[in-house]
C-alpha cells in the first residue's frame, strides 16, 4: 500500500491542527518533518508555498492548506463527529476559525515577535489579541467547549493557535483572568490525541527511511 506523505513541522500550528484530524481520523501516512529554515526540494516540488503542511497522494494529488487538510480527513472518517453535521453550527464554526486564522493570527505573530514590529510595545499586541482570547472566554461560560459540551472542529482548528498565543508569556497567561480558557486549554493539551501527534522527529532527508504516522 502507498500512503500519503505529510510535510510537517512539530511547532507550527498549522500543521498541528492537521495532524490532529489525520490522526483522530485513522489515517495512516507517512510523516516528513521539516526544519523550515532547511526546506527539502521535495516540498517546493509538490507545493510552490512550500509551507507546512503539505499532504500528497500516490497520485499526485496535494493538499496543501491546513483546514482543507483537516476536512478532507474527516470526511473520510469522524469517529468523534467534529463536523458535528446534525448540530447545524457549521456557520459559526466557519465564523470562528476565519477570525482565528485572518485578525486573531496577525496579532498573534505581531505579540510573539514584538522584537520584529518595534512600533509598539509587546503589550499592544497583546491587548489587541485579548479580543478573540475575551470571546473564547464568554462562550465557555455556557459550554465546555466552543460550541458545546464536545470537542469539535472549532476546538480543534484553534486550539494551537491560544497554545502559542499563551506560551509567548506562560506566567501572564497563567495569572490572567481567561479562567475558562485557561482550563479548555490545559484540557485539550493532555488529551491523549494531542500528545499522541506531538512527538520529536528528526528532520526528513531524501533517502531516510519511511516514519509512519
Amino acid at each position: 500500500m502507498t500512503y500519503p506523505v505529510l510535510y510537517s513541522f512539530r511547532r507550527c500550528p498549522y500543521a498541528m491542527r492537521a495532524r490532529l484530524a489525520l490522526k483522530v481520523s485513522g489515517i495512516q501516512l507517512v510523516l516528513r518533518e521539516v526544519v523550515l529554515a532547511d526546506k527539502p526540494a521535495a516540498l517546493f516540488a509538490c507545493s510552490a508555498k512550500a509551507t507546512v503542511p503539505v499532504l500528497v497522494f500516490s497520485d499526485q494529488r496535494v493538499i496543501d492548506e491546513s483546514l482543507d487538510i483537516m476536512l478532507w480527513a474527516l470526511n473520510q472518517h469522524d469517529p468523534q463527529n467534529w463536523l458535528m453535521t446534525e448540530a447545524g453550527l457549521l456557520a459559526e464554526t466557519q465564523r470562528l476559525i476565519a477570525y482565528n486564522d485572518n485578525e486573531f493570527k496577525l496579532h498573534l505573530d505581531h505579540y510573539k515577535y514584538a522584537d520584529r514590529f518595534t512600533d509598539k510595545p509587546m503589550e499592544f499586541y497583546r491587548a489587541q489579541g485579548e479580543g478573540f482570547l475575551n470571546e473564547l472566554e464568554e462562550r465557555l461560560a455556557s459550554s465546555s467547549y466552543l460550541l458545546c459540551e464536545r470537542p469539535s472542529l472549532a476546538d480543534m482548528a484553534i486550539l494551537p493557535f491560544i497554545r502559542q498565543f499563551a506560551h509567548v508569556d506562560k506566567s501572564w497567561f497563567e495569572k490572567s483572568p481567561y479562567l475558562r480558557l485557561q482550563s479548555w486549554l490545559a484540557t485539550l493539551s493532555n488529551e491523549p490525541l494531542f500528545i499522541s501527534v506531538m512527538p520529536k522527529y528528526k528532520k526528513w532527508q531524501e533517502g531516510d527511511p519511511q516514519v509512519m504516522f
